[in-house]
């Protein structure tokens, strides 16, 4: 009888002992902070993160040395503040595969039976991917203009609208034969008419003669 209500007492102690989260979440490439309370009781004990779905079988990734000073195993570091009497996990880098089941987990000098077992609390990660900014795809054709100094920015349109369609108008075939053909005729006509003019204004011209 005694020695039920000594182990449900250790079981009691032990659970309280050790508290933390419950379940953290961060981003694909970013840092992830986990922060673990235990007792003041525990101070000078190795502390350690391990990953499994359960706390006996999970496999232990970095602990501590018993003291306050940071150890780190690849992209996850360690390290317990006694005087705050907390225990601080950064798993950096995230990617999708590390979300799942930790454990924030001390180590006991002593375990008397298969009942017995180091403080522990489940801490669930999970882990979201990685967010991008939206991009737009416009057509080469089109200019972003700001809101700001929208007076400047509609002249700039229309002397743009106004190339555009002269551009368009020197292309057409019609504008081509205007220029090439009618233009040049147009001219010459023009000058045989002045020339005319002035032969009839001369001094012993056709109209004098006349």
């Amino acid at each position: 009888m005694w020695l039920c209500t000594g182990l449900l007492l250790l079981c009691f102690q032990g659970c309280l002992s050790l508290t933390g989260p419950g379940s953290v979440s961060g981003y694909a490439g970013s840092s992830l902070h986990v922060q673990c309370r235990y007792t003041p009781s525990y101070k000078g004990y190795k502390k350690y993160w391990c990953r499994g779905p359960h706390d006996t079988t999970c496999k232990t990734i970095v602990e501590t040395d018993g003291s306050e000073k940071e150890k780190k195993s690849g992209r996850v570091s360690i390290r317990d503040y006694a005087e705050n009497s907390t225990i601080t996990v950064i798993m950096e880098n995230l990617s999708e595969d590390d979300a799942g089941s930790y454990w924030c987990k001390i180590q006991t000098s002593f375990i008397w039976d298969s009942w017995s077992r180091d403080p522990s609390v489940r801490v669930k990660v999970h882990v979201f991917p990685a967010t991008t900014p939206m991009e737009t795809t416009l057509p080469a054709t089109t200019a972003i203009l700001p809101l700001a100094n929208s007076g400047k920015n509609l002249r700039i349109s229309t002397n743009a609208m106004f190339i555009f369609q002269l551009w368009s108008l020197m292309s057409s075939i019609h504008f081509q034969v205007l220029v090439f053909l009618k233009l040049p005729l147009f001219l010459s006509m023009l000058c045989a008419i002045f020339w005319v003019n002035r032969l009839w204004g001369i001094p012993g011209g056709p109209a004098q003669e006349l």
